[in-house]
């Protein structure tokens, strides 16, 4: 019987792949789940294996592109094995009998590691970190990598107890549902560093002798056809590949080298650059291209304005000077402009809606409920945590909340539930010196207030010219289901509560 092989779906957006090596050739026979091909796509670099036992007929040469379900090749079930395949298992069945007479006892069964749901809008994850080497032994619910993705960073624990076989090289990004690992169970006492070492040398060979050709003086077809094009001779490109492996994105960021002069003129020497000049190349984080991504989303697909204000913070900043020894004695934390803010902001969402709303397909949602997200920016990007139900919270509770999600973002140990679900956002730009900004909206919300830093100016009081601490704030909302009357309201709102401070307590 002839067993058809065709591309499987790998992925909502991607609807082609690349050939990028046969790992067995036209003709061979193959044995069922062995790797035959490797398939690139714009993201990653997968194997695809044999689904049944047979002789191989390829239909598609390496370097060709193809659509998902296209025929690549063809099995042969009915074919008879040539022994090509015996010989690798009948050299493996002797190294494995040692291993079944130690301690402690392999069970013979494999858990398949595998990339688990981490929120609803989360597609794929990279593997930041392994903590555990291949190989090694490990014990259930131990940590054994860290994975990221575009809004977090968290720890995965093994699913059992036995030797860790790692599928997924760091840096490496998957989808939810992939196999990120395999460990090979087993019972007893854990095993010895040097009784484990044949182990992990036996099952590592085969895999790196068919990696190492085609990793080392050879770089994917793909890859090989982009460069060629740029006219670029690959010895320049640096590749990032396994063992220096040249991948399609090397070759799509390659930039073809200047020529070289011979010689300079005295005024070319004169005028040439002095000193050490270097280039550092790095990768883009899943966070940081997340945020790129929707950024110019945000950009594209709203009719976003900005309209300004300034406030006389000297208020405030009394009301701080002189209470804030006090408050900090009674609640243990500080009393920072944040609480300021939000519950102002909480206050004036309540009276205008519509800047609490956002637009879901041909509708506009209204929340009844104002869940504030705080910019914050941590080593890894810009997070957003959420203070929940902000407009039912006291001045203590709203600066204790800053603190702990502030804390939490820079250690990078913030949950998918503490980042969710925002209903508008507040960003202090201030604390890095920005006097004036137009912060980008945080989809799908429909408004962000910019804070910035507060500055002695000049300004008019009952016809006398004072010096004041003055803020500048900026309202960046969505035209579409914000008109200006209530962008223009809010705004005002919130100026008239921060320059008025006991306006908040009294709740007029």
């Amino acid at each position: 019987m002839a067993l058809e092989m065709r591309i499987p779906a790998i992925g909502e957006s991607i609807t082609e792949v690349t050939i990028a090596q046969w790992m067995k050739a036209d003709g061979e026979y193959v044995e069922q789940d062995e790797i035959i091909v490797e398939l690139e796509t714009d993201k990653a670099t997968q194997e695809f294996p044999a689904e049944a036992s047979g002789k191989l007929s390829i239909k598609v040469e390496e370097g060709d592109t193809v659509e998902i379900g296209a025929l690549i090749a063809v099995i042969d079930t009915d074919a008879a094995g040539n022994g090509q395949s015996a010989a690798p298992a009948a050299e493996a069945a002797p190294a494995a009998a040692p291993a079944a007479s130690s301690e402690p006892k392999a069970t013979g069964e494999v858990k398949d590691m595998v990339v688990p749901q981490v929120g609803e809008s989360i597609t794929e994850v990279t593997v930041s970190n392994w903590l555990k080497q291949d190989g090694d032994f490990v014990e259930l619910d131990e940590e054994i990598c860290e994975l990221e993705s575009d809004k977090a960073t968290f720890e995965f624990p093994a699913e059992a107890r036995g030797i860790l076989r790692i599928v997924a090289e760091e840096g490496d990004t998957i989808e939810i549902g992939a196999t990120l690992a395999k460990i090979e169970v087993m019972e007893g006492g854990a095993p010895a560093a040097a009784a484990s070492a044949p182990a992990a040398e036996a099952s590592a060979a085969p895999a790196a002798s068919g990696e190492q050709t085609y990793a080392t003086g050879h770089m994917a077809p793909a890859a090989a056809k982009i460069l060629a094009e740029k006219g670029i001779d690959p010895s320049t490109v640096k590749g990032t590949g396994v063992d220096g492996r040249i991948t399609k994105e090397d070759a799509m960021n390659a930039q073809k080298p200047a020529p070289k002069q011979e010689s300079l003129t005295k005024v070319e020497e004169a005028a040439a650059p002095k000193g050490n000049r270097h280039q550092d190349r790095k990768k883009m984080t899943a966070l940081r291209r997340t945020i790129a991504r929707r950024l110019v989303s945000v950009k594209n697909e709203t009719a976003m304005l900005t309209t300004f204000n300034e406030v006389d913070m000297k208020p405030v900043m009394d009301l701080r000077k002189k209470y804030k020894e006090m408050f900090k004695d009674k609640n243990e934390v500080n009393l920072g402009f944040m609480s300021f803010f939000t519950k102002a902001c909480a206050i004036a969402l309540q009276e205008w809606p519509a800047v609490n709303a956002f637009i879901d397909g041909n509708e506009m949602v209204y929340n009844d409920y104002c869940d504030i997200s705080i910019a914050v920016s941590a080593p890894k990007g810009l997070v957003v945590p959420v203070i929940r139900n902000a407009e039912e919270m006291n001045f203590a509770q709203i600066e204790k909340e800053v603190v702990r999600l502030a804390k939490r973002a820079r250690d990078g140990k913030l949950g998918m539930d503490e980042m969710q679900g925002g209903t508008f956002t507040i960003t202090n730009g201030g604390i890095f010196g920005s006097m004036l900004s137009t912060p980008i909206i945080n989809a799908p919300q429909s408004a962000i207030l910019g804070m910035h830093n507060i500055v002695e100016r000049p300004v008019a009081i009952n016809g006398q010219v004072e010096i004041r601490p003055i803020m500048y704030l900026a309202l960046s909302y969505d035209h579409r289901i914000i008109d200006g009357r209530e962008s223009v309201s809010f705004l005002k709102r919130v100026k008239e509560l921060l320059e008025d401070p006991s306006r908040m307590l009294l709740e007029i």
